[in-house]
């Protein structure tokens, strides 16, 4: 059965969430990020029904983040750093018909606050315990596809 509140937005942060979690450096710096093929997809049965938002505190692998969430899958993305995402939250976004998917500790105080807080399946321990829901595939393996499947079956009655 469907939650009677409908979200207004699902904000997720990237890495660790979209990707691996895994930076791939080289001489030149951050050279790559691995993002899975399946999040994507549940991106899409969402895009209509919730604001779909993207988070990264990632200063120097913006440009690659940039490149896959604006440019190939045309989401907006806010650089926002851990410190200052709780303000984020509280000043502008609210908690209350948010749901946000993080994986980090400094996730863990806000997936506990929002609408539905979720967590990948190997988000750090804090982020999973605040978390209401863990998704059964880890990070950049399906987990955001996932999040979005439990998202239409508990809100939409997709």
């Amino acid at each position: 059965m469907a939650d009677k509140r409908l979200p207004k937005r699902f904000v997720l942060d990237v890495d660790g969430v979209m990707t691996t979690g895994h930076f791939l450096y080289s001489e030149k710096g951050k050279a790559y990020k691995v993002f899975g093929p399946h999040d994507a997809d549940g991106l899409k049965m969402l895009k209509g029904k919730v604001d779909i938002f993207f988070i990264t505190a990632d200063k120097r692998g913006y440009d690659i983040t940039k490149k896959r969430i604006v440019e190939d899958m045309g989401y907006r993305l806010k650089l926002v750093s851990e410190e200052k995402r709780e303000r984020l939250f509280k000043e502008k976004l609210g908690y209350e018909d948010t749901i946000f998917m993080g994986d980090g500790i400094f996730d863990a105080s806000i997936l506990s606050k929002c609408m539905c807080g979720i967590a990948p399946k190997n988000a750090r321990p804090e982020a999973r315990r605040a978390a209401a829901y863990v998704t059964p595939s880890p990070s950049g393996q399906g987990a955001v596809l996932d999040a979005c499947l439990l998202i239409l079956k508990r809100y939409f009655n997709d």
